[in-house]
């Protein structure tokens, strides 16, 4: 929907805000975070052209399929405390191909040594008491905010953001929990706008509640394609999860995609590339989407590549070239340096960046995205993970919205990049153990719980990409 003053979403608060600066970025209320458009002279070594293995097999396939499974993959105890006496891949059953747990490990990434399923399964029933509810529904169910996660008149208390429908989407496919996953499906389908796309805030009051918030859209979408290869058919949804995939994968290309290279933040005329929030970027999706898209005249090879043409631009004259630490909001209409918006350091919209960028090293082992993950690692790993804060100026600077505080958004998506290589072991087991405490609330339940479990699914090699076995 068009608007006379773009406005754009911040993760953990989920605001929708006027932009305030020139260059169209976003203030965050909740955090008081400001502009830090710092200069560097540097320029990022991430190349921005297709490479030859998104046509070859997978290395998650090579690792789990083309060898039989390992003793601690298939009938050993767990080495890790709170160990449930078995390691995936669990064979399939008449209702569920990829059954719970999977623990399918990339060859191309590393693992905590000691993981365990039962985290997994504690904080998938921890997200669900919490924050899962059938109140104010419509008879289906949704995912809901807590009075820790902040109100305005977008969202009101107990109220629902479509990125909390993708996250429990996400969730349920990989818990095989089709009874969640079509019930959150159909309440988005309840609240969409005129592209067919959910309202980002559908419980606000206010001209910046309605449109899509693309981060949302394009992780409902590829929970649909994982659902089609999880269960098949159609469930309760109405129709083939597949066929669902099919028109939001569509909506995606034709309301936020600029120009094949960018990715909107939005589904509205306000978002351009001059508004773009770096944290949106899934290249491993969009390799994912190519393989199902039947239009070929949606260049999901183009988006790939713009992609990481915008996160080097972002690693380019903001004094973050070596620590990966890209602003939340940032103008890349120059293609040169993507400069900081508002905020523009590295917060809770930020810190999700490894963990996109991550799923495509282990995935696809796509060499720029090893090259951006081993520059946040490095970073992180120098920090530890019991002293990560939850914000840093991109100079690498602490800026702690709670100070004294640990994050799950943070130090989750941290560990998820440090299984880029062998040499961040160390960093990756304290992390794991940080995040697998269920503890690291500082952001709030919804935001916080939320990545404690998408971290866990992934660091225990349950985050899988179906579509490549």
């Amino acid at each position: 929907m068009k608007r006379n003053a773009p406005r754009c979403p911040t993760a953990a608060s989920g605001l929708f805000v006027l932009f305030q600066v020139g260059l169209g970025g976003c203030a965050s209320e909740r955090f008081g975070l400001s502009p830090d458009p710092l200069a560097d002279a540097g320029a990022a070594a991430i190349s921005v052209s297709t490479t030859a293995e998104d046509a070859g097999s997978s290395p998650l396939q090579s690792a789990a399929d083309a060898r039989p499974p390992s003793a601690s993959e298939a009938e050993s105890t767990e080495a890790g405390p709170g160990g449930d006496g078995k390691r995936g891949p669990t064979a399939p059953t008449a209702g569920s191909q990829y059954p719970f747990p999977q623990n399918r490990q990339s060859s191309a990434c590393t693992y905590p040594s000691n993981y365990s399923n039962a985290d997994v399964q504690a904080a998938y029933a921890q997200w669900k008491k919490d924050l899962v509810t059938a109140d104010g529904a419509d008879g289906h169910l949704r995912v809901q905010r807590t009075p820790s996660d902040g109100i305005d008149a977008c969202r009101p208390l107990g109220s629902t953001v479509s990125e909390g429908i993708a996250y429990g989407m996400l969730a349920s496919v990989y818990m095989n929990d089709p009874a969640l996953f079509d019930g959150l499906w159909l309440f988005e389908q309840g609240h969409v706008d005129s592209n067919g796309l959910m309202n980002w805030a559908p419980e606000g009051s206010g001209p910046d509640c309605g449109g899509a918030a693309t981060d949302a859209d394009e992780d409902m979408a590829f929970a649909l394609v994982m659902a089609d290869r999880q269960w098949g058919g159609q469930g309760s949804i109405g129709q083939p999860y597949k066929q669902a995939a099919i028109t939001m994968i569509g909506q995606i290309w034709n309301t936020e995609v600029f120009q094949s290279k960018w990715l909107r933040a939005g589904d509205g005329d306000w978002a351009t590339n001059t508004n773009l929030n770096v944290s949106y970027l899934s290249p491993a999706y969009y390799k994912v989407f190519r393989n199902i898209d039947p239009n070929t005249s949606h260049d999901w090879n183009a988006l790939v590549d713009g992609s990481y043409s915008t996160i080097a631009d972002a690693l380019t004259g903001n004094q973050n070239q070596s620590n990966g630490l890209v602003p939340a909001w940032c103008d890349d209409s120059s293609q040169t340096t993507c400069r900081p918006g508002s905020p523009g350091n590295y917060q809770y919209d930020s810190c999700r960046t490894p963990f996109r960028i991550g799923l495509d090293w282990c995935w696809s082992s796509d060499p720029r995205a090893q090259a951006y993950v081993q520059k946040t690692s490095t970073f992180f790993a120098g920090v530890g993970a019991s002293h990560i804060a939850d914000g840093y100026a991109l100079d690498g600077t602490p800026m702690p919205a709670h100070v004294g505080q640990l994050a799950a958004a943070f130090v989750g998506p941290a560990a998820v990049g440090a299984m880029s290589a062998p040499a961040y072991q160390g960093f990756l087991d304290d992390a794991y153990a940080e995040v697998a405490t269920g503890n690291l609330g500082a952001g709030g339940a919804y935001y916080e719980e939320s990545w404690t479990l998408l971290s866990l699914l992934m660091l225990t090699g349950n985050f899988v990409d179906y579509s490549s076995l």
